[in-house]
């Protein structure tokens, strides 16, 4: 009798604990899709408004680019900021790689109190900054160089110094972009996200410069909008 109520309450707690796992799995999958969309709508707007963003010149020189929708404040004490999004880089002949996902913690640049968030696009733009990203985790100014971008009808002496650096880092707020410096600030893949869409652990340097992974259909939409409208690098 004690022993089939001890196996009872075993299978019990079998069943819950994959009923739990299962929940956590569909949230975070209904996280990775929103994740994806908004990182979607940033690009959208970045694309259509050339003289009002990122030049096109710069974005057609471009290695790899990281957009990070939605920015959010930390502990207003330590001034931090969080954020998740997507990195994507350019292979040949076939476009842009499939995407993987990234986290960016630390530094402090300037969101204001109120709960206010803001989109970051990242354009890495060279050798050295790609290398960067493949690592395990890098922080900006540090690791890897980093600079605000020049927007819209920048100067050529602008461009020429943007371009100095491995990274170029743009805002958006309200609607409006920016160039805006991030040192300080770490990335690193989002193991956990990254297992959800390709539903094993892939290294970073396989995603994105192998060019063995096939595009996931979920993030489709991204990478055809870059291939469609900065489809090699100059």
């Amino acid at each position: 009798m004690f022993k089939n109520k001890k196996l009872y309450f075993v299978r019990v707690l079998i069943f819950c604990t994959f009923i739990l796992l299962f929940c956590v799995n569909a949230k975070t999958s209904n996280e990775e899709k929103e994740r994806i969309s908004n990182a979607t709508d940033v690009l959208t707007q970045l694309l259509d408004t050339p003289d009002k963003s990122v030049p096109k010149d710069i974005l057609d020189k471009c290695e790899c680019m990281i957009v990070i929708p939605s920015v959010k404040k930390g502990a207003f004490v330590f001034g931090g900021q969080y954020g998740k999004g997507l990195a994507t880089c350019r292979t040949s002949p076939s476009g842009w790689s499939a995407p993987i996902f990234f986290s960016l913690k630390g530094g402090s640049f300037g969101l204001q109190i109120g709960g206010q968030s803001i989109d970051l696009v990242l354009l890495v733009m060279n050798d050295k900054g790609v290398n960067s990203l493949l690592r395990n985790k890098f922080t900006l100014g540090a690791d890897a160089s980093v600079a605000a971008g020049p927007v819209g009808r920048a100067t050529s002496a602008e461009t020429d110094a943007a371009l100095k650096a491995e990274i170029l880092a743009y805002s958006r707020t309200q609607g409006v972009f920016a160039g805006l410096s991030l040192k300080g600030s770490s990335l690193k893949p989002d193991k956990e996200a990254n297992l959800g869409l390709y539903g094993k652990q892939i290294s970073p340097k396989e995603i994105l410069v192998s060019n063995s992974i096939d595009v996931p259909q979920e993030t489709m939409a991204f990478i055809d909008l870059l291939n469609k409208r900065s489809p090699k690098k100059e």
